[in-house]
Parts: C-alpha cells; structure tokens; sequence
C-alpha cells in the first residue's frame, strides 16, 4: 500500500523567516539549556550562521517544548522575561543566534508562525501514517522497520522528531536512513533491465490510498496538531517531558 502526503515546504525552509536549505551556513543542529534559554548550534561546514535548514528546526522545536519556553500548542509561555525572548511586530519570537554571530548582522529569530507553520507539516506527517496503516488495518507495534530516504532524513535526529510527534513513538532500532534513494534507484534501473522489470511489478502491484478523499485524514492531521499530539498515550517517551 502506498500513499503521499502534502507536508508543504516548511521543512526546506518555504514559509519560515529564516529558514534555508541544509547548505552550509544552516543551522542544522540545536541544543537549550532548560534552566539559562541560552542555546547552543552546529551549521552545516561550520560556516557562519545564515539560517536554519529542516533538522535545525526540528530541533529547535523539540528544545523550546522541553525546556518550557513553548507550549504543547507553539505558543511561547507569555509570562517569560528573557533576554532570548523578544517580539518583532506584536509576534513572539526566540533568538537563536545574534546579530553579531551572523554574516548579515541580523539576528536569527524563530517565530510563533514559525512554529505553527511547522506544526501543520509535522501534522500532516503523521496524519499520512496513522492513515495509511489505518487502511492497511495494522498498527505502529506490528512495523519492523521505517525507511529514512532522502537527504533531509540523514540529519534527522530521530528521538527529537518522535518528540514533536513528526515520526511514530516505536523502538528507535526500527528507524533506518537510506540516503538519496531516488538517485540511487535511478541509476539501478537505468543500468539493469532486471531492476527495471522489478520496478513495474512492484508499481503494479502498489495499492493507492488518496488522502483528499479519505474522510479519516481530516481528522487525524487534526489531532497532530499539538506537541507531540492530543493523545499523549500514543507518545509515551516524550510525555514526560512536556506534561
């Protein structure tokens, strides 16, 4: 069974203020002490900061929940004076990196809309899985293994991800990354006519599930859309951190 999911392009940067590619100068790793705000970074070539790429942002997330600085909706706490936090027209906003560190001498901010902007790629995500396996009438214990591919997914850190409820709360052993597998494939059917026979017989025998038209898809991309997710039984790694 097969199916595809319309995540947006928050995650490539599309729709965040400072959010790239993950090309050097990206912010792609992020860590908050939970009693000073103060974070610390890693960028793609050690470069100076220019912005912050997909696991960047997933991490940022995933340590502003913990740390408390968020809420389980994305809303930054109203009550907290700090430096880290300020606004920019009315809206709530984190800093990651100052003016001073970056090359545009500007500060990096995360903002509010940020973060929802996120929320709803990280909650279609997961609406695709629970669907999918929903349809297939399974459920997340009986997977042996989920397929990392892509660049993005190599960077991804995987507890991170699970705690912002963007991938399934299951054994971490189960998760495996594949890299650029388009590319890789390509080459493979290109090179081989015996792959290229195993790449139709598989496309023929692939059942489709279209989410436009599945009523239940709704729904559960509706319930993904809080920090991990509404139902917290179904994270339970992550709820003792955000509870």
């Amino acid at each position: 069974m097969t199916a595809a999911c319309s995540a947006g392009p928050a995650f490539e940067g599309g729709g965040i203020r400072w959010g790239m590619r993950a090309e050097e100068g990206a912010v792609e790793k992020v860590a908050i002490d939970p009693e000073t705000f103060e974070p610390v970074w890693s960028t793609v070539g050690d470069q100076p900061p220019r912005g912050i790429c997909g696991s960047g942002m997933i991490d940022l997330i995933s340590e502003l929940l913990n740390a408390g600085i968020i809420d389980r909706s994305g809303r930054f706490q109203a009550d907290m004076d700090h430096p880290r936090l300020s606004t920019i027209k009315d809206e709530a906003v984190y800093i990651l990196v100052s003016a001073d560190q970056t090359p545009m001498n500007e500060d990096i901010v995360f903002t509010e809309s940020d973060i929802k902007n996120l929320i709803y790629s990280k909650g279609a995500v997961y609406a695709g899985f629970t669907t999918l396996l929903n349809e297939a009438g399974i459920a997340f214990s009986m997977i042996d293994r989920i397929i990392i591919a892509g660049g993005f997914g190599q960077y991804l850190d995987i507890d991170k991800a699970v705690g912002i409820g963007l991938l399934p709360d299951i054994k971490r052993t189960k998760f495996t990354y594949m890299g650029n597998s388009s590319i890789a494939g390509a080459y493979m059917a290109l090179l081989s006519s015996t792959y290229r026979e195993e790449v139709s017989q598989i496309s023929n025998a692939m059942t489709y599930i279209d989410f436009s038209s599945n009523n239940s898809y709704m729904d559960e991309f509706t319930a993904a859309l809080f920090l991990p997710h509404t139902n917290l039984g179904m994270f339970p790694s992550a709820t003792a951190k955000v509870v």
